[in-house]
């Protein structure tokens, strides 16, 4: 309830001095009061429709699992999750922290193109790898679209 509406209700029912400012200092006080009437955290962008796709491996989606354990340096620190949304098949790829953009381009190409053909759409974060120009001129190139995430709590 908003500050206007709770003095309405407390007006028909009881007074004391200063009670305007007592319900005012109640409303904004109150967790729940806060909670119900202020949106927290970031603000959401507009929605992205993404359109079902016909075919398997057509439109993924990418995103990478940070902070593994630590190892030597032959051991792997980061993986690269793919999931293909028509019919959520998710692909791990081990990968090294240092890893650069096209590092990154060539493991998906060996690993995951070879085997199911190119994608028509990509959907991720804005991770530094997949906002490079090489990766964006491999994937002008390739006709891949690239979809960017941007604080969307969810796409249709």
């Amino acid at each position: 309830m908003s500050d206007d509406k709770t003095m309405e209700r407390i007006k028909t029912c009881a007074w004391w001095p200063y009670w305007r400012d007592d319900v005012i200092e109640y409303c904004h006080s109150c967790d729940r009061c806060q909670k119900a009437n202020k949106a927290t955290g970031k603000r959401f962008g507009l929605m992205i429709h993404i359109q079902e796709p016909c075919t398997p491996w057509e439109v993924v989606h990418m995103d990478w699992v940070t902070a593994l354990p630590p190892g030597s340096e032959k051991y792997y620190n980061e993986c690269l999750v793919i999931i293909d949304r028509q019919i959520k098949t998710p692909i791990f790829l081990p990968c090294h922290k240092d890893d650069t953009s096209m590092d990154t381009a060539l493991l998906i190409w060996n690993r995951v193109i070879s085997h199911s053909g190119l994608f028509k759409n990509i959907i991720s974060e804005r991770d530094p790898k997949f906002t490079s120009a090489s990766w964006k001129n491999l994937h002008e190139h390739l006709g891949t679209k690239t979809i960017f995430l941007n604080n969307l709590p969810s796409i249709d």
